[in-house]
């Protein structure tokens, strides 16, 4: 479920050769030679959706958001995301954080699957992966502030280095701020004064694409109102098996757009106890149907612009009672959470474990995602 970090991320890896040569490899097939929004959209809405609101933010990345919906070059894009943050076996987070190691492993499956977005917790600035993901087809929810150990000002250097890259879909300030007082303990008012000089950080340094911040759950209309230059929402949401009245309640709350920033199940079963990937499965299904179904590039009453799957690929070091080099099993039971035993097994999540051998979940993932 919720990442969650220990200090200032690490300086990012080197650019090794074989990622070059991997987005060359890809680049007959490359999203730079098809439409970059979602290929499954059969009947792309209309952008002048009743209800919207009369601002979008349009920009020269060919990136807009109109009304509930986001437009890659003019086509409704919906987003087939998973939430990606590679940590090895004995590794630890952020330091360990390594995209460019897990790169030549995880974006072939992502690719074959389907998936058309990735989701980070820290900074991908390192242009060879953009590179790889963009041939693959991926673009990037690029998380550009989440600490608030780190001072404001430094949001603006990520954005500076990878703006005019065309993997990037958009920035992301904060996650689940709300829970963690952006990890280091903010009352919930200092939070969300933070993510307001974040956002104000990157809006300064590009205008062309939009800006998300991840919210616990679904925030108060009196919450959205207050951030106004967020252009859209991402909640991280944990429900069981159904959403319930999510969709209708975000409609009520705003005309904003939204995403699903984080839902799933892990594949640890509480009340076997055991491995229980059918299912991790049957959730990764239901929840992403039902994504699909009010998805705005779909639909004119649809107000969601798609989802992140919690998580690619198992992590480790997760477990605080654990060890980083073991695959433990440990959770909390908070009241509400994952099918089908309402626990948070975090070092359980990956619809690939940490050696990026697919689960049932990645199957059926696949089965709704894939061209």
């Amino acid at each position: 479920m919720r990442e969650w970090r220990c200090g200032p991320i690490a300086t990012p890896t080197a650019v090794t050769g074989w990622l070059i040569a991997f987005a060359f490899g890809l680049s007959c097939s490359s999203a730079g030679s098809r439409s970059p929004a979602d290929a499954s959209v059969e009947s792309p809405a209309s952008g002048g959706q009743s209800g919207a609101s009369d601002s979008s933010t349009t920009s020269s990345s060919g990136i807009a958001v109109v009304g509930r919906q986001v437009l890659v070059d003019g086509l409704p894009f919906h987003v087939k995301g998973v939430c990606w943050n590679p940590v090895r076996k004995g590794g630890t987070h952020p330091g360990d954080l390594d995209f460019a190691g897990a790169a030549p492993r995880d974006i072939p499956l992502m690719k074959a699957a389907g998936i058309n977005a990735v989701r980070t917790y820290e900074p991908l600035t390192d242009r060879s992966v953009l590179d790889a993901l963009w041939a693959a087809g991926i673009r990037v929810l690029n998380t550009v502030y989440s600490y608030g150990g780190n001072a404001v000002a430094t949001a603006a250097d990520p954005v500076r280095a990878v703006k005019d890259h065309p993997a990037i879909l958009l920035w992301i300030v904060g996650n689940e701020w709300n829970y963690n007082g952006l990890y280091v303990g903010m009352s919930a008012s200092d939070a969300q004064a933070r993510v307001a000089q974040a956002v104000a950080v990157v809006r300064a340094n590009d205008t062309t694409h939009p800006i998300a911040t991840v919210y616990g759950d679904l925030p108060s209309a009196t919450t959205i109102a207050a951030l106004p230059e967020v252009d859209l929402w991402g909640v991280n949401v944990y429900r069981g098996l159904d959403f319930g009245t999510l969709f209708d309640d975000w409609r009520a709350r705003s005309a904003k757009p939204f995403l699903i920033s984080e839902y799933g199940a892990d594949a640890w079963n509480a009340k076997l106890p055991g491995v229980d990937t059918a299912s991790q499965a049957m959730a990764t299904r239901s929840l992403t149907q039902q994504i699909r179904d009010h998805g705005s590039a779909y639909s004119t009453s649809g107000s969601c612009i798609g989802g992140a799957l919690f998580e690619w690929a198992d992590e480790w070091w997760k477990d605080a009672n654990g060890s980083p080099s073991v695959h433990d099993v440990g959770g909390v039971a908070p009241g509400g959470g994952p099918y089908p035993d309402m626990t948070f097994n975090e070092e359980w999540w990956g619809i690939v474990d940490i050696d990026r051998v697919p689960r049932s979940a990645y199957q059926e993932l696949m089965k709704l995602f894939a061209p």
